[in-house]
């Protein structure tokens, strides 16, 4: 009896130091993969061997899916420390620093992606994410956008320290608007879709620094806009392209624009995309935005009502959306021109549309009316200046 107790006792024994050294190992992976950043312990999980998760299908699912993550976002140290005393971020305005996410992490690059994102994004319709996406036809493309090597945006040499940048949209209420001096003065200033400045100097200016782009609209915007004399997507020297990876074909586009190839697959299938950039193309000054960023500007700030109807997938904000949140997390300040107003109904569609009047087009993927009431909330909190005509000013330019 006391043999068989002995032996008991030694096999306890065995078994509490084999969990002692499982502890010790376990503590040994989790403070190698721990960081302290400002204090905070920030645990970051070794790569394992995981593999992709069962595809989601959109179809599957009648409005918007919502998951307990679904508003968790990475986020990023600060690029700059800023002495802006003006900077959107010293808001007081309680209804936005409580959604406002100054270090939400920005761009996506293949140093901050593994397959733990994958899965994770993979929970989110595009462009917000992966779903329906297969891992080995978009992780090619990933794995080959380059980590930036500087900030989107550096400080101008001034006397307040403060970024000053403009976003300039396409809508007709800069036609006969002369804002383009205005415009021009600002230390950066963001364009998109079919940003034509060429005869139109006057209304909307004509310097660019950051184009935001999806693949579609790059190609697209000068066969729509031929017309008026718009050849190519602007091309300032230094200018930094922003691309918004909106689908499938995006991926694609960026396989061959990163290796300077012609498109290999899909809608743009032998195009070369460096020629859409005449020339000015530079992997140092190309960014591809995250899908995190993409998803909490839906999420905080421009979640429509339309994600709980059945043709949910489509919805998203808009290419001038997406370049007016992604001013305000690069900028102190933001001046926001040619964006829908209260009385659209009062200019064209475009800009460009200088002698016949035409009606604002709403399609169904965007929410006009919410992202107007977004803008005019925005600057009535004074944490942007939206550019907007009044009666008389309207009156005299019919006159």
């Amino acid at each position: 009896m006391a043999v068989v107790k002995s032996k008991l006792f030694s096999l306890l024994i065995l078994m509490s130091l084999s969990v002692m050294v499982i502890f010790l190992i376990l503590d040994h992976h989790y403070l190698s993969a721990g960081k302290v950043i400002n204090g905070i312990v920030k645990w970051e999980k070794e790569e394992t061997e995981e593999t992709p998760m069962p595809i989601l299908s959109r179809s599957n699912f009648t409005k918007l899916p919502l998951w307990d993550f679904d508003d968790v976002y990475n986020q990023d140290a600060p690029p700059r420390q800023g002495n802006c005393s003006q900077s959107l971020r010293n808001s007081k305005d309680k209804n936005f620093t409580k959604v406002f996410l100054p270090n939400i992490r920005l761009f996506l690059h293949k140093d901050n992606f593994n397959m733990s994102e994958w899965n994770r994004l993979s929970h989110f319709n595009n462009p917000f994410g992966f779903m329906g996406f297969k891992y080995e036809e978009v992780i090619p493309s990933v794995k080959l956008i380059p980590k930036p090597k500087e900030p989107l945006l550096v400080p101008k040499s001034g006397a307040d320290g403060c970024v000053r940048c403009a976003v300039v949209g396409t809508a007709g209420i800069l036609n006969g608007s002369r804002m383009g001096a205005e415009i021009d003065a600002h230390d950066y200033v963001f364009r998109m879709n079919g940003a034509i400045t060429k005869n139109y100097e006057e209304d909307v200016g004509n310097r660019t620094s950051v184009y935001v782009h999806t693949a579609h609209s790059i190609t697209s915007s000068p066969w729509f806009l031929k017309k008026y004399g718009y050849t190519s997507a602007p091309h300032d020297e230094g200018i930094k392209y922003v691309l918004i990876p909106e689908g499938m074909r995006d991926y694609q586009w960026l396989e061959g624009l990163l290796k300077g190839q012609k498109v290999s697959e899909g809608q743009y299938l032998n195009r070369m995309p460096r020629t859409f950039y005449s020339g000015q193309y530079n992997e140092s000054r190309f960014y591809v935005l995250h899908q995190d960023f993409l998803r909490y500007v839906r999420n905080r700030f421009l979640k429509s009502a339309n994600l709980n109807r059945k043709f949910w997938a489509m919805v998203r904000p808009t290419n001038g959306a997406f370049a007016v949140f992604l001013a305000m997390h690069t900028c102190d300040t933001v001046d926001v021109y040619g964006f829908m107003t209260d009385d659209y109904a009062r200019y064209s569609n475009y800009y460009v549309e200088r002698f016949i009047k035409t009606k604002v087009i709403f399609y169904a993927n965007h929410d006009y009316i919410l992202e107007k009431n977004m803008w005019k909330n925005l600057h009535k909190s004074k944490i942007i200046r939206l550019f907007q005509r009044d009666q008389q000013s309207t009156d005299e330019k019919k006159t």
